[in-house]
């Protein structure tokens, strides 16, 4: 891959190339050209050239993009080909949701474990985990090395988990508090990456799209 610097709009479309491949092959797809790819994603055939251009390019002229291969060095590229072990902080609906969906071991996510500091939580199920007390943290994590932590908790929480969990190797935060993780000296100085999802502000845009479709903006 080159060393040049690619875009976020790129890396934020990877994804979405990497799940409708996924989908290709379940239908049994084995080949597709860029145009035949641009009308199921709705992006132009261009587009979906020039960006996978920024990694060499992977099809041939007339012939198109072998499937497998293109998921697989998707995949590569996301890193998703070496695995993640993720644990989720935070035992409440959504910490249980997460902990409950199906799609992230197939997609290089393995979910380690779930930790709340309510002990009417702990020792609930949770998927096919088990709630533990955060106080078991230290302990697992000595252990058992972990990649993402994904944060369920409230904001007035979530920084001081987050910084703490640096001291134990944990380098990216799956963050849906709303705490501005990207602000923290600690954080910055570890290394850490961070990618915020906020819901509610993801509801309020659908509702101005909704407001300005219907003419009150």
């Amino acid at each position: 891959m080159s060393d040049k610097k690619i875009s976020p709009a790129v890396i934020h479309r990877l994804p979405r190339y990497y799940r409708y491949l996924s989908e290709l092959l379940e239908e049994g797809v084995e080949r597709i050209s860029s145009g035949e790819l641009s009308e199921r994603m709705r992006v132009t055939a261009s587009q979906i050239r020039q960006d996978l251009n920024n990694f060499g390019g992977f099809g041939q002229q007339g012939y198109g993009y072998q499937v497998v291969s293109l998921k697989e060095e998707i995949g590569h590229i996301l890193g998703i080909d070496r695995g993640h072990r993720v644990i989720i902080i935070g035992a409440g609906n959504l910490g249980r949701a997460l902990a409950n969906y199906p799609g992230f071991e197939k997609r290089g996510f393995d979910i380690a474990g779930i930790f709340d500091s309510d002990p009417d939580k702990c020792g609930c199920p949770a998927g096919n985990l088990t709630v533990r007390n955060t106080e078991e943290l230290p302990v697992f994590l000595s252990n058992t090395p972990v990649d993402i932590a994904a944060l369920t908790l409230p904001k007035s929480a979530a920084l001081e988990v987050a910084e703490s969990l640096t001291d134990f190797g944990v380098k990216a935060f799956w963050n849906f508090s709303s705490a501005e993780l990207q602000h923290s000296e600690v954080l910055a100085k570890a290394g850490a990456v961070v990618e915020n999802v906020h819901l509610a502000e993801s509801l309020m845009r659908l509702s101005y799209a909704l407001t300005d479709r219907d003419g009150l903006v």
